[in-house]
């Protein structure tokens, strides 16, 4: 049954190659869900950076946008905020014709407040400026017992010569621990940021919500949660929680609870996608490239190289979107004022023009940092160093106690072309 399924994969995988070769280059879409949860979307980007790196896709269920491609491009475009804004959103919008009825209840509510990372300078500085703090490596240094302390406790609760999914009772668990600890959020009811996180990133019907109607609720109900924090915080003495720098911060003590709850999803999506994406995607990784394992178990110094290599072979968000604020020559295409451009993270992270041997996963790679995964300029992840701690604190915790990690069969992968993730993860410890 497993290799009737390991081939039916392969098959659907040809099928999106010969798609991606075969459609003329003038009306090719690389934004396609469906081939990012067969793991097909790479013939797509390695076709583009070839032929047409930056490149304008005249329609889609997304509408029409820039397609960036390479390495070196990308990073001309993540540093320019000033021809490429992040004020009209950071991602791409189904457009209008592809939605249901009830997603239409959404677009005719309030217009959301902007995170800062949806915001140009200066404001995008100085609120970015307040969340920093719980980020910096002092207090980095101080989370990192308890990040360790609830690793330990995770992977010392697993089964032992028995099936389980390390998706569900991994990596979602230590990084909800970890953002919980974040917000000070109350510890027992920890799996309501991982729903709200999902219902916030994944469409309905492929993720925990079935509805809009339901996504609306469980929104609803997140704001409800975090607006009632911020009160009970604003009202206390600061502490060093983000809710509590949000809610004592000079520059952001005084927003309206719209602005502080974009600024909530944003941590919640970016405290949650980053970090367990990746750990899921370092088991397929060793378990894909048997070598790099027996390299990392021989020499278990090479952690903080493999987590970099990881989070740059994964690519845990698959894209970041601009628009561009005038018209602009960019590498001889003329991109028109308003136009919406896409950052293609996970291409760029395998342009083989910058990055040798790009498809492969190499656990020692000369500079294992030389990534885009995390972003670009000002809006580089904030919490970049405290994904690598976690990850780096997991792997040291896992090589203490297990042999091994196999892969049963292939995992159930994310539907989005932003969240490159996966769902499901059917692995098995062996007994030593």
């Amino acid at each position: 049954m497993v290799a009737a399924a390991a081939s039916r994969a392969e098959e659907r995988r040809e099928l999106w190659r010969r798609r991606a070769y075969e459609t003329p280059l003038e009306v090719l879409n690389p934004a396609w869900a469906s081939a990012f949860r067969d793991d097909a979307h790479w013939p797509f980007f390695a076709r583009l950076r070839a032929e047409d790196p930056v490149h304008w896709t005249p329609d889609s269920n997304y509408g029409a946008f820039w397609s960036i491609t390479r390495y070196d491009d990308i990073m001309a475009v993540d540093t320019d905020h000033a021809s490429f804004s992040s004020a009209k959103g950071i991602g791409l919008p189904p457009k209008a014709s592809v939605l249901p009825p009830d997603a239409f209840l959404e677009e005719a509510a309030e217009t959301p407040a902007p995170s800062f990372i949806g915001m140009d300078p200066p404001l995008h500085d100085v609120q970015r400026k307040t969340v920093s703090p719980v980020v910096a490596p002092a207090n980095l240094a101080l989370m990192a017992p308890q990040i360790r302390a609830r690793a330990g406790a995770i992977l010392d609760s697993l089964p032992i010569g028995e099936p389980f999914d390390w998706v569900d009772r991994v990596s979602k668990e230590l990084t909800t621990m970890t953002l919980a600890t974040l917000f000070d959020f109350p510890f027992e009811e920890r799996r309501k940021l991982t729903f709200w996180s999902d219902a916030m990133t994944t469409a309905p019907g492929v993720g925990p919500v079935a509805s809009y109607a339901e996504r609306r609720a469980a929104l609803a109900d997140c704001k409800a949660y975090f607006v009632r924090l911020w009160n009970e915080r604003v009202n206390a003495e600061p502490k060093g929680d983000l809710i509590s720098m949000l809610a004592h911060g000079p520059e952001t003590r005084g927003c309206t609870m719209e602005e502080f709850f974009a600024n909530v999803t944003l941590l919640i999506i970016g405290g949650n996608d980053t970090t367990r994406n990746t750990l899921s995607g370092s088991v397929y990784a060793l378990n894909a490239f048997p070598d790099q394992e027996a390299k990392l178990r021989a020499d278990p110094g090479l952690i903080p190289s493999m987590v970099s290599e990881t989070i740059r072979w994964q690519t845990p968000l698959a894209h970041m979107t601009r628009c561009a604020t005038r018209d602009i020559a960019f590498r001889g295409k003329r991109i028109r004022e308003g136009d919406r451009v896409v950052m293609w993270y996970v291409s760029g992270n395998r342009d083989e023009t910058s990055i040798a041997e790009p498809d492969a996963y190499q656990i020692d790679r000369p500079r294992p940092r030389q990534h885009l995964s995390f972003g670009y300029g000002i809006h580089r992840c904030v919490g970049n160093r405290l994904a690598e701690l976690q990850l780096a604190i997991a792997w040291e915790e896992i090589l203490k106690r297990f042999p091994a990690i196999r892969l049963l069969e292939e995992p159930k992968r994310s539907y989005s072309i932003f969240i490159k993730g996966y769902e499901e993860m059917k692995v098995l410890i062996p007994r030593a």
